[in-house]
C-alpha cells in the first residue's frame, strides 16, 4: 500500500467504522441507562414490579405466577419476581446470577439470544422484579439509518483522498517532464492549500530555471555565431602588423578589432547576465533626457566620419526606474544603427515625450528603410538586412536584438516602422511615479 491516495481512503474507511461502532455502543449505553433512570421503560418496571408484589402478598407464589404468565401475554418476554437474594418467589428457581448482572448493569444474559434484561427493585430491598425486552433496538435495526450516513462519509472520504493525491500526480507528472527536458511544462494550480503554494514554488522555480538555461543557450549561441567574422579580422590584422610595411597602421587595425570584440564579448555577457538573473540589475531612478544627452555625446565619434547631425528634442522631467547602463546601451545601439543607415550629410531625430503612463522614445534616421516584409525580423539576433554590411560597416546584426531584451526587461516595447524616407524605431518604457 504504496499510494498516498490509497492509504488515505483506508485510514478514512477504518476511522469511520471505529466511529460508528463507537456512536452505536454509546448511544445502546446512554439510551439504556436513561430508561432505567427515569424513562418510560423504568417506570413500566416499577409498576409491574408493585402489582406483581401485591398479587404476591395476597395471594402468594401462585398469585404472583398467574400475575406474571398474564404479563407475557401482553408483554412477551420472560418476567421473574425474586427475593433480595435472586431466589424466583414464583417458581423457586435460584436466579441469584442473574440478578446479580441486572442491578449493575443492563445485562446481555446468555439464555436470552441476545435480549436485553432489565431489573429494577422495591424501595425496601425486599423484592426484585426483572424482564426481558423482546423488541430492543438492535445494531440491525439501526443499519437502515446508519447505512446513507455511512456511504456519505464513505464518499467524502474518497473524495478527501482524490483531492490530495490527485494534484500530487499531477505535480509528479510535472516534475518528470520538466526533468526530461521540457522547460515549458507547469503545474499552475489555483489551490490555496499547502498542495497549491508547493505547485506555485516548483512554477517559480521552473521559471527560474527556464530563463537561465534559455539566456545560457543563447549566449553560447550568440557568442559562437558572432565570434567567427571578429576573430578571423582578428587573426588577419595580427598578420598584418607581421607583414604590412605601415607597422602603424597594422596596430591602429589590431586595436580597433580588439575593442570591437571586446564591445561584443561585453553586450552579449551584461545583457545575459541581467535577463538571466534580474536581481543583478542595478535599479534605480534614470531620467531620460540625461540619459540621452549621455548617448548623443558618445556618439559624436561615430557620426562625425559621415557629418550626421544628432537633433534632439527631448521633453523635461521624463524619468524611468531601471538598470541605467543596461538602458543607455540599449537606446545607444539604436542610435548607432540609425547613424551607419544614414546618408553623409542627414540627421537621425531623436524625440523624448510621454502618452499612456509610458516614456516614449523615438529614433529616426533618413536612410533607405527596411522592407516590410523584413520589418518583424530586424530584431532577431545576427540578421542583416544587406549581408554585406559586416564588412563595410562593422555591424553584426546584434545591435537592435539586444536592445529589444533591455526593453523587455524593464517591462517595455520597442517597434520599427518605415518613415518614408528612413526608419523610425519607437521605445516605450513605464514612467517612474513618486508612488
Amino acid at each position: 500500500m504504496r499510494s498516498i491516495y490509497t492509504r488515505i481512503l483506508a485510514w478514512g474507511l477504518v476511522m469511520l467504522f471505529v466511529s460508528l461502532a463507537t456512536f452505536v455502543e454509546i448511544s445502546f449505553y446512554v439510551m439504556r441507562r436513561a430508561e432505567m433512570r427515569g424513562g418510560p421503560l423504568g417506570s413500566m418496571l416499577r409498576f409491574e414490579l408493585n402489582e406483581v408484589t401485591t398479587a404476591y402478598e395476597a395471594g402468594g407464589a401462585a398469585a404472583a405466577a398467574s400475575y406474571l404468565e398474564r404479563m407475557s401475554q401482553y408483554f412477551p418476554g420472560e418476567h421473574y419476581f425474586t427475593d433480595a437474594n435472586g431466589r424466583d418467589l414464583a417458581t423457586g428457581v435460584d436466579r441469584s446470577r442473574l440478578l446479580a448482572a441486572t442491578q449493575k448493569h443492563v445485562r446481555l444474559p446468555e439464555n436470552s439470544n441476545g435480549v436485553p434484561t432489565f431489573a429494577v427493585g422495591s424501595p425496601d430491598g425486599r423484592y426484585w422484579f426483572m424482564a426481558e425486552v423482546q423488541a430492543p433496538i438492535g445494531l440491525w435495526t439501526l443499519i437502515p439509518y446508519y447505512s446513507p450516513i455511512l456511504l456519505l462519509v464513505a464518499l467524502l472520504s474518497w473524495l478527501l483522498a482524490f483531492r490530495l493525491a490527485s494534484p500530487l500526480r499531477k505535480l509528479s507528472k510535472v516534475v518528470e517532464q520538466f526533468g526530461r527536458g521540457n522547460l515549458s511544462v507547469r503545474v499552475n494550480s489555483r489551490r490555496g492549500d499547502e498542495i497549491g503554494a508547493l505547485a506555485r514554488t516548483f512554477d517559480v522555480m521552473a521559471d527560474r530555471m527556464q530563463t537561465l538555461l534559455t539566456a545560457e543557450r543563447r549566449l553560447l549561441q550568440d557568442v559562437s555565431h558572432e565570434l567567427r567574422s571578429p576573430l578571423a579580422r582578428l587573426r588577419f590584422a595580427a598578420e598584418l602588423t607581421r607583414t604590412s610595411d605601415d607597422r602603424d597602421a597594422a596596430v591602429a587595425r589590431l586595436h580597433k578589432e580588439v575593442g570591437r570584440l571586446d564591445n561584443l564579448v561585453g553586450a552579449l555577457l551584461q545583457v545575459t547576465r541581467v535577463e538571466g538573473d534580474p536581481l543583478e540589475s542595478q535599479a534605480e531612478i534614470v531620467s531620460v533626457g540625461e540619459l540621452l544627452e549621455e548617448v548623443v555625446a558618445d556618439s559624436a565619434v561615430e557620426a562625425g566620419p559621415k557629418s550626421v547631425r544628432l537633433d534632439v528634442d527631448a521633453a523635461a522631467g521624463v524619468a524611468i526606474f531601471g538598470d541605467r547602463e543596461l538602458l543607455r546601451r540599449a537606446v545607444e545601439n539604436v542610435v548607432f544603427n540609425a547613424i551607419r543607415h544614414s546618408p553623409a550629410g542627414a540627421a537621425v531625430d531623436i524625440r523624448l515625450g510621454t502618452g499612456g503612463g509610458r516614456a516614449e522614445i523615438s529614433i529616426r534616421d533618413y536612410g533607405e528603410g527596411v522592407p516590410d516584409d523584413l520589418l518583424g525580423k530586424i530584431f532577431s539576433p545576427f540578421f542583416r538586412v544587406d549581408a554585406s554590411r559586416d564588412s563595410s560597416t562593422g555591424g553584426v546584426g546584434l545591435g537592435l536584438a539586444i536592445a529589444q531584451r533591455a526593453v523587455q526587461l524593464h517591462h517595455g516595447e520597442i517597434h520599427a516602422a518605415n518613415a518614408s524616407p528612413g526608419l523610425r524605431v519607437e521605445i516605450l518604457m513605464p514612467l517612474h511615479t513618486a508612488a
